[in-house]
C-alpha cells in the first residue's frame, strides 16, 4: 500500500477518533480502520463513550474474517492492560492481521510501549508516527492529565470591540449574539467543569449549564477565597440537580454552611494576598479525573489563569460593538505583564464569523508540544 494511501487511512481513523470528543474522557479519543490483505478498507470504529468497547474491538468486529493477513490502522497505540474492558492486544492478535500502524505510542503509564512490544514480540510487523503531529494534537487534553495530573484549561470570553466585558453599570446582557450563545452551550456540553469567580456569580447569577444538554454534564465550580457568595442564586437553588464545588480559603469554610446544606461541596485551599493557589484548584480537579474544565470569567478569574500560565485554549467571541467607558470592566485582570515582549503568545490563532460576531480561537502554545 502507497504511503499516501496509508495516510490518507489515518487521517480517516482520526476524524473517526474526533467523534468520541465529550463522550469518551478522561479516557483518550481513538479511532480505528482495518484493511484487507489487497488494501481495501473492510472495518471502522472509535471509541464511543467512557467503559466501553475501544476502537479496534469495533473495527476489527467489522472487518470479520477479512482482518486476517491485513493491516490496522489506529490512531492511538492499543491497551495491553485490563481496564474496565480487556486488552486490545488480545483482540488484534486474535483478529490475525499482519501489520500494525499507530500514529503515536499510548502514554499512560500502563500502557507506554508495552502494546507496541507485546504485538512486535508476536511477530507483528509495528509503525508508529504516521500522523503523530495530529494524534498528539487531538488527545493534547489527556496527554496532559496522564503528564501532569492537571485539566486542560480551556478560557472563554465575550466582548465588545473595544474590549469590554459589560458597561460601566456592569451590564452583559447580551454582549455576543445568538450563535454565539449557541457555540457556547456547545463547549460546555463536552466539558468536565465550568468555573466562576465570586464577582461572576453575585453580578450575573449563572446557570453554569449546557443547554441544550451535551454529552457531558459539567461541574459548576466557584472560586472565592473570601467565602463570600450570595445566600440565594441559581447555582445554590440547583445544587442538588447539578453538583457544584466551591474552592475558598480553609479559615472561610464557615461562611459557606448554607451552601453546603444546600448540596454543594466546599472544598478548602491554601491561599495568598493573591488569593487562591490556581494550581491547588487545578490540582483537585485532576484527582477528580477531569480532562477539560472551561473557565468563563470573571477578570479577576481570568486574570490569574494567565498570570499562572495556566490556560491552554482560547475561546473569544468579539461582538461589532462600543462600549466605552473608563470604567468598564475589561475581560482579564490579575498583575498582567510588564513589557510586551512578556505578553502571552497565541499559538495556531484562526478567527471566524460566528452570526454577527468574530470567534477567534488558539492555545497558550503549540498544543502537540505540550505535556
Amino acid at each position: 500500500m502507497s504511503p499516501d494511501a496509508l495516510e490518507r487511512t489515518m487521517r480517516q481513523a482520526l476524524a473517526l477518533a474526533a467523534r468520541g470528543r465529550g463522550r469518551v474522557e478522561p479516557n483518550p479519543m481513538v479511532g480505528a480502520v482495518v484493511l484487507a490483505e489487497n488494501g481495501d478498507a473492510v472495518g471502522e470504529g472509535w471509541h464511543r463513550q467512557f467503559g466501553g468497547p475501544h476502537a479496534e474491538v469495533f473495527a476489527l468486529a467489522a472487518a470479520g474474517e477479512k482482518a486476517r493477513g491485513g493491516t490496522l490502522v489506529v490512531t492511538l497505540e492499543p491497551c495491553c492492560h485490563h481496564g474496565k474492558t480487556p486488552p486490545c492486544t488480545d483482540a488484534v492478535l486474535k483478529a490475525g492481521v499482519r501489520r500494525v500502524f499507530a500514529a503515536m505510542s499510548d502514554p499512560f503509564p500502563k500502557v507506554a510501549g508495552g502494546g507496541l512490544k507485546l504485538l512486535r514480540d508476536a511477530g507483528l510487523e509495528v509503525h508508529v508516527g504516521l500522523c503523530e503531529a495530529e494524534a498528539m494534537r487531538l488527545n493534547a487534553p489527556f496527554r496532559k492529565l496522564v503528564h501532569t495530573g492537571k485539566p486542560w484549561v480551556h478560557v472563554k470570553w465575550a466582548m465588545t470591540l473595544d474590549g469590554k466585558l459589560a458597561t460601566r453599570a456592569r451590564d452583559s446582557k447580551w454582549i455576543s449574539g445568538e450563535e454565539s450563545r449557541r457555540r457556547v452551550h456547545e463547549l460546555r456540553g463536552r466539558m468536565d467543569a465550568i468555573l466562576v469567580g465570586r464577582g461572576t456569580v453575585a453580578a450575573d447569577d449563572p446557570l453554569l449549564t449546557a443547554r441544550p444538554p451535551g454529552p457531558r454534564v459539567p461541574t459548576r465550580v466557584v472560586v472565592t477565597a473570601s467565602g463570600s457568595l450570595p445566600d440565594r442564586c441559581q447555582l445554590l437553588a440547583t445544587a442538588r440537580e447539578t453538583p457544584v464545588v466551591v474552592y475558598t480559603h480553609a479559615d472561610n469554610v464557615g461562611r459557606l454552611t448554607n451552601w453546603s446544606a444546600g448540596g454543594a461541596e466546599v472544598v478548602p485551599l491554601p491561599a495568598s494576598d493573591a488569593g487562591l493557589s490556581i494550581d491547588a484548584v487545578l490540582a483537585d480537579l485532576g484527582r477528580r479525573r477531569f480532562t477539560n474544565v472551561l473557565v468563563e470569567g470573571g477578570a479577576g478569574l481570568l486574570g490569574s489563569l494567565l498570570d499562572a500560565r495556566a490556560a491552554d485554549e482560547y475561546h473569544v467571541f468579539v461582538a461589532p460593538k462600543l462600549a466605552g467607558g473608563a470604567a468598564a470592566p475589561s475581560p482579564v485582570g490579575g498583575a498582567g505583564v510588564a513589557a510586551m515582549a512578556e505578553a502571552l503568545p497565541v499559538a495556531e490563532f484562526a478567527a471566524e464569523p460566528s452570526g454577527g460576531d468574530v470567534y477567534l480561537h488558539g492555545f497558550a502554545t503549540d498544543p502537540e508540544a505540550r505535556p
